[in-house]
């Protein structure tokens, strides 16, 4: 076949797909491109370490492996709400160059030494280690794409493209490292997470950086700490943000912790049907994402937002219906309401950084971006015991209603304290206030 039959070209690419080609041009930016593909490579990487982890908790705990990866999972979300914040002032001075690849380098080495682990609590201090890297990495790398994009058009497919990025990692990598299994063990997973950690600080090296403003004075550290959380209280756009992280939480929570006890004890379903359910809420994710740069050419952040806050409460309630079904009924039912929720969720956490571009400039930025990253986090500390221990307890139908209930206050809140009036967008300009 003829190669001009493929696309060459960003016009030839628009006549297969205006919104993916429209969403892909954004890569034409050589320093994000870089930053992108950065991106990419650590989250195969951390995908890899998820499903290796996986085995080895079995390994050491066997049939307590659910305990050691539960436990891996709380200090995760610790390491997140606590120590982003205080690295986070920590560093604000550093060159965002070294404090990444810094980053990358403790999580390449710490993967190196999972393999050789033989006790669980050595398990719970290396995660610990690491999920701090990642604490330090993720903000102030996410802080850095709006003043390498700063058009407002690119920056949107740039948070499309990332969200995308997100989605494809929970869907294929678990597909890589099962096809990986079948020709090795599964600690040399942990070398291949590794790689990824390597090739991402490789790709930071190699890109220009913005350097961060230098701040107009030191305040004492634990000011300098909670300064993106209280900037993100003064903003009612940024309290909505807040209040809506939360609908996002007890959404996702229901679907990673329950969906396997949905699909096995539910509705009798095998293993293969669950990688499929999950697939149905990425799937609605994905689609969002794609679309998110044209939907916001129409509609204003806050009403897609908002569109997706009330999208939550109902796909939850739809959810808490699935087990009083038979399985056939129930098994549709489930795969067009994990549609719904990853597509709500995407209404939300796609445009989301817009707002945080929006009412920050360059000298709070990196602490904004901070404060999202954690206590949008620390929203699932809730979230994730109630989808479990209501789940185990009292049931899928009462657990998915409680987080309905939970979705539609945080919904509530959010029309509340981010009023229609309040700027959104590109009309936004703060300064940098204390």
């Amino acid at each position: 076949m003829s190669t001009s039959a493929y696309p060459t070209s960003s016009a030839q690419l628009r006549t297969y797909s205006p919104i993916v080609a429209g969403v892909i041009d954004v890569l034409r930016h050589g320093r994000f491109r870089k930053l992108f593909t950065a991106q990419v490579v650590a989250l195969v990487g951390t995908g890899l370490l998820t499903v290796a982890l996986g085995l080895l908790a079995y390994d050491l705990a066997g049939g307590r492996a659910g305990i050691v990866l539960g436990t891996a999972l709380a200090i995760k979300m610790v390491a997140y709400v606590v120590v982003a914040p205080i690295v986070s002032a920590l560093t604000e001075r550093l060159p965002r160059r070294a404090l990444l690849v810094s980053a990358d380098a403790v999580r390449a080495a710490i993967a190196l030494m999972l393999p050789f682990v033989t006790h669980t609590w050595q398990v719970y201090v290396l995660i610990a280690l690491l999920q701090s890297a990642s604490a330090t990495f993720t903000p102030a790398f996410q802080s850095l794409i709006p003043s390498i994009l700063e058009d407002e058009r690119d920056y949107t497919r740039g948070l499309s493209l990332s969200r995308l990025a997100y989605d494809l990692e929970s869907l294929l990598s678990p597909i890589l490292a099962a096809a990986l299994l079948t020709v090795i063990g599964y600690h040399l997973l942990f070398i291949g997470t590794a790689l990824g950690f390597v090739a991402s600080a490789a790709l930071v090296v190699t890109t220009r950086l913005p350097r961060p403003a230098a701040p107009e004075r030191s305040d004492p550290l634990p000011l300098r700490i909670t300064q993106g959380a209280r900037f993100m209280l003064r903003q009612p756009v940024l309290r909505g943000l807040l209040a809506m992280n939360l609908a996002v939480a007890a959404a996702t929570s229901l679907v990673i912790v329950n969906t396997v006890v949905y699909v096995r004890d539910g509705l009798g379903g095998p293993n293969s049907a669950v990688a499929l359910a999950l697939g149905c809420y990425g799937f609605g994710s994905m689609a969002v994402a794609l679309a998110a740069p044209r939907l916001l050419a129409v509609v204003t952040d806050r009403e897609l937002m908002l569109t997706g806050c009330r999208i939550l409460p109902v796909g939850l309630l739809l959810a808490a219906v699935i087990p009083l079904l038979v399985p056939v009924s129930g098994g549709l039912l489930l795969a067009l309401t994990w549609v719904l929720l990853g597509a709500g969720t995407s209404m939300i956490n796609t445009p989301s950084a817009r707002l945080l571009r929006a009412h920050s400039d360059s000298a709070t930025r990196t602490a904004v971006f901070t404060a999202q990253f954690s206590l949008s986090h620390a929203c699932f500390l809730l979230t994730y015991p109630l989808a479990g221990g209501l789940g185990a307890l009292a049931g899928l139908p009462i657990a998915a209603a409680t987080l309905a209930v939970i979705a539609t206050l945080a919904a509530t809140t959010a029309v509340r304290v981010w009023p229609g009036s309040a700027p959104a967008g590109t009309e936004a300009v703060v300064s940098a206030g204390r």
